[in-house]
């Protein structure tokens, strides 16, 4: 089965938990539920994953960032954030270029 840019960006919109910025430590945090985070974690920089992998590109268009994806598989918990073998792919695939494509946000911000 081949894969392509679309079904890149349909595993990156199925992506699952939240991910916060600890504003003590200056990380990001990983969680499965918004309300498991600390005090160290503002509440606005709490995004859903499936948002926080993409980043603004030029004017409407977003791009699916390799970096944070990478750091999502850095977690060790694929099965559960539901990083699936096409975002697997994407990831191996650095002689490709980013996918940019035009989107609107999953869920409001």
């Amino acid at each position: 089965m081949s894969i392509s840019s679309a079904h890149i960006c349909q595993a990156a919109d199925q992506l699952q938990g939240f991910v916060g910025f600890n504003a003590k430590t200056g990380q990001y945090l990983l969680r499965f539920s918004e309300d498991s985070f600390g005090l160290d974690v503002p509440a606005e920089t709490i995004t859903p994953t499936c948002e926080y992998v993409w980043s603004s590109a030029e004017g409407e268009l977003m791009r699916l960032d390799r970096q944070r994806l990478a750091w999502l598989q850095e977690q060790r918990i694929d099965d559960r954030v539901n990083l699936s073998e096409p975002l697997r792919i994407y990831l191996r695939r650095s002689d490709l270029p980013e996918i940019h494509a035009e989107r609107r946000r999953l869920t409001p911000a």
